[in-house]
Order: structure tokens, then sequence, then C-alpha cells
């Protein structure tokens, strides 16, 4: 799938919504901790109710690696399911990944040839042959960390660097935008720090943005995507807990439905707001 592709699916589904499967064993409703799979079958649930709100779903690996050989095999499971029931569906590895060249070689082929997942977020701390192998990939994407929504993001990425006027996170956008193109690279810029969007515009005006921390982190769903948002929709804007885990009864689904409607429903008028759709 490429920019034009995310970009129908936005307009389609009048939606950027996308789901982290942020799947905590701990959280998930006592009634699945006897299922053979937990996870997916929580999962599975999650995704029946919220599918056509949504154009992607991040699941992050720690929450399914931390369980060891099992929880690979229920993330398998939720790869498979959605490529299966929905293959419109654009599916992100919340990964962050990134090592010298050869190691990404092979993560990449993990999460692209094995996994079939659409991208993949790495980190660019390594440089350019850190991140390269994972744009050999024909119609794979990777979603480099630019601005995070953490506390500590103003450690490294806020730091002026000496002699160019610059952020450390502009020099990143700078540079590695020139690395691949908007049909196979986006960034990761949180909702947190929206402030921060029109200079992060000025740098890569066409790519897609993928913006986690709205909901539990606060984050401001209207000041992001209206300093986002470009002529081809360009912002994927996640929410995980908020929605996910809105309700801790065999409910779950259907209130993440309620949760996921909501948030579609704000996003439907601010792409009206923007022209980017019309109104019905």
């Amino acid at each position: 799938m490429d920019a034009n592709g995310l970009f129908e699916q936005i307009k389609k589904k009048r939606s950027y919504l996308c789901i982290g499967l942020d799947t905590d064993y701990s959280r998930i409703p006592r009634i699945l901790m006897d299922k053979e799979y937990p996870l997916y079958e929580f999962n599975k649930q999650i995704i029946d109710q919220t599918h056509d709100l949504v154009v992607a779903y991040k699941p992050n690996l720690a929450f399914y690696e931390s369980m060891g050989a099992a929880g690979w095999v229920n993330l398998e499971l939720t790869v498979q399911y959605i490529r299966e029931q929905y293959p419109d569906i654009y599916l992100i590895a919340d990964a962050k990944r990134g090592d010298i060249g050869n190691t990404s070689k092979m993560y990449a082929r993990a999460f692209f040839q094995h996994m079939d997942f659409d991208a993949i977020t790495v980190a660019p701390y390594m440089g350019e042959d850190s991140v390269k192998p994972f744009l050999e990939f024909e119609n794979k994407w990777i979603i480099l960390l630019a601005l995070t929504s953490n506390p500590g993001s103003e450690d490294f990425q806020m730091t002026e660097l000496k002699g160019s006027n610059s952020k450390l996170f502009q020099t990143v956008l700078s540079t590695t935008s020139q690395w691949g193109n908007p049909d196979n690279m986006m960034y990761v810029v949180g909702a947190t720090q929206a402030s921060m969007l029109d200079e992060v515009r000025k740098l890569v005006p066409n790519h897609f943005l993928l913006v986690p921390g709205i909901g539990a982190q606060g984050g401001s769903l209207a000041d992001v995507s209206r300093a986002g948002l470009n002529e081809r929709g360009g912002l994927l804007v996640n929410s995980s807990r908020a929605i996910i885990f809105a309700d801790p009864t065999d409910q779950f689904a259907r209130v993440a439905r309620v949760k996921a409607t909501e948030v579609q429903a704000e996003m439907e008028q601010l792409l009206i707001e923007k022209r980017i759709i019309s109104a019905k």
C-alpha cells in the first residue's frame, strides 16, 4: 500500500484512526485468561468491533515478546486474522528496531516477509546503513522515530546542534527524508508535541506522520490534526489504552467500538474542516 492507498482508506472510512493493540495480559478480562491464545482472542474481538472505523492497527511488540514463544503465536494469529478478514487494513509492527545493516535486513525479513506487516517502526540513531535494508522491500514502509511523546524526548531530540541553528529532531527529519520517499517512509511525531508540528511539516510536508499520544497520554486530536493534516491526509493518529481498555468487563469490545466511534466522528469533522472530504 502506497500513500495514495492510505489516502483512499482515509476517505472511504472518513477516519485516520490507528488502534494500538498494546494487549497487556494483566488487563484483559478474566473470561479470556483461560483461552489457549488469550491475547489473540482479545484482539480478535477488538478488531471485529472496530475494523470499519480504522485505517490501521499497531501491535506493540513488547506486549507479545514479554510472554515468550506463546506471545509470538498470539501475534502471528492476530496478523493472520487481519490479513484474511480485513485485508485493506494497514498493519504496523511497533518494534522500534534499528541495528547494523546485516541485522536490520534480518529484522526486515522477519516483519515484512514472515509476518507480512506493512510497516515497522525504526530508530534512526545508527544512521543510513541501519535504515536502508528496510527500504529494500517493495510496498513496505518504515516509520522513523522523529519527535516522540514521552517526557524523556527532550533529553536528546530537542538538543540544539552546534553551528546549525537546528534541533536534533529537525536534522533527523531533513537528513532521513532523502533516504526514502512519501510512499515508503513516515515519521513518529507524538501528539504531546503538537506545538512543534508546524516545524515538522516545513521539513516533511508530504510524508505521513504516525501520531501516538492522544487519549491516555493527553494529546489533543484537534491540535494535531489542524497542524498535521495535508492534502492527502498525511496522518495516522494512534490511540491504544483509551480504546482497548476502556472497559474491564466482558463488554470490552462493545465499549471499545463506542470509544473508537467517538474518535472517528471527531476525525470526520476535522477532515471536512480541512476540505479533504465533503460533508455527507
